[in-house]
């Protein structure tokens, strides 16, 4: 096993809980060390700090996987997935939901690796060079530790170009059959494509957001924008809404929104295809009103560089948003930018209140479910937030 060694005092965020080493940290590095391939840091007097994978072309030269100098060999895996199968296990029960995050990456000790789980197939994920050559390994302990129908690989995510990695999707077992699946949340259900939907077939991370609205949706209009697949409008409509109407730019989305509300048996509901800010904007001109809009919108940065103007459109969609709110209505809305705070979240939202003459009182705050654990030492493992106001002139 190769060694690579820090430059002096580059080991203190390490001593503190952190996992990741930059490229500028590293002070000694053979030049024969294949990206993804398993290193032992020292410290830059030679004092061993554990074992990680090392890529030479990522800004994140290290991810540290065992502190104890573990490898990651088969029992390591099936130790760590199996911890954190217990915890997921602990949080939800199977009569109320059947899809969850298996492994959060950092969180749960498998840098750079997601695992999800939808009924009876398991989706994988690899960020990181050393967990993509792991992968048939991690495949063999999930088919063992769960016997799934499927296992389907979405390796898509541009993330892993910062990594040197290609992008692809595999069905590494079971049939494209398999990855259709009906999963369950709380009470209504939801038509997933495990192989063609967007990331890893469905997003999880809203689910306790989703149903929190339940709360005030009876007898409500919704405006649910960046529907996806219609999680929150699904839920308003549980909660005994009167109408929602699905916003989305992707009409494929759309398609599937509309048939995961059929699914639940709801039939008040219509679908809008077309670009969130353009809609939202002619909605205001014609004083279109709604008892709740909800505003889930993808990343609008993936670099600390794009953060100002991440920052404008967030106060633009928040403002737009917010003079379509009835008085005595409420406004639902998030973001999943890493790179803005909830500070800087918040203070967006203030800044569209301010600028649509609407008062907020916040009642709700929260950020991802728990089996998106966070990592106290490693913010990048947050990156969720959410809110919902009351809203007055």
């Amino acid at each position: 096993m190769h060694d690579i060694r820090l430059k002096p005092k580059e080991q203190r965020r390490l001593l503190k809980g952190h996992l990741w080493v930059f490229s500028n940290e590293l002070q000694t590095v053979p030049h024969d060390i294949a990206a993804g391939e398993t290193v032992r840091l020292l410290t830059h007097d030679g004092k061993p700090l554990g074992t990680g994978f090392y890529n030479p072309h990522s800004l994140i030269a290290f991810r540290m996987l065992s502190r104890q100098g573990e490898l990651p060999d088969r029992a390591f895996f099936k130790k760590k997935i199996t911890e954190a199968l217990r915890l997921r296990k602990a949080i939800y029960r199977l009569d109320d939901t059947n899809a969850w995050r298996l492994v959060h990456g950092e969180s749960d000790g498998l840098p750079g690796l997601i695992i999800e789980r939808f009924n009876r197939v398991v989706v994988l994920q690899a960020f990181s060079a050393g967990m993509d050559c792991h992968l048939p390994l991690v495949s063999e302990v999930i088919d063992e530790l769960l016997q799934p129908e499927a296992i389907v690989v979405r390796n898509e995510s541009q993330l892993r170009e910062l990594e040197g990695l290609p992008l692809y999707k595999d069905i590494v077992k079971g049939e494209r059959a398999n990855t259709r699946q009906i999963i369950h949340d709380a009470g209504i259900s939801f038509d997933v494509d495990l192989y063609e939907g967007q990331k890893t077939g469905f997003f999880l991370d809203q689910r306790e957001n989703r149903r929190f609205i339940r709360s005030f949706s009876e007898n409500a209009d919704v405006l649910d924008v960046f529907t996806n697949d219609g999680g929150f409008a699904l839920n308003a409509l549980h909660g005994g809404a009167h109408s929602a109407i699905l916003l989305d730019i992707s009409e494929e989305t759309l398609k599937r929104a509309e048939k995961n509300a059929l699914l639940n048996g709801f039939d008040n509901f219509s679908l809008i295809a077309g670009d969130a800010f353009t809609l939202l904007n002619t909605m205001t001109e014609a004083k279109e009103q709604f008892d709740i809009v909800v505003l889930d919108p993808p990343s609008f940065t993936k670099s600390r560089k794009n953060l100002p103007a991440a920052l404008k459109a967030y106060k633009r969609l928040n403002k737009l948003g917010l003079q379509l709110v009835k008085p005595g209505g409420f406004l639902a809305t998030a973001s999943c930018s890493h790179h803005v705070s909830e500070e800087d979240f918040l203070n967006a939202i203030h800044q569209a209140a301010l600028s649509a003459g609407r008062q907020l009182r916040m009642i709700h705050k929260n950020s991802q479910p728990p089996d998106h654990p966070v990592l106290l030492s490693m913010p990048e493992t947050g990156y969720l937030k959410f809110a919902c106001f009351y809203v007055t002139e």
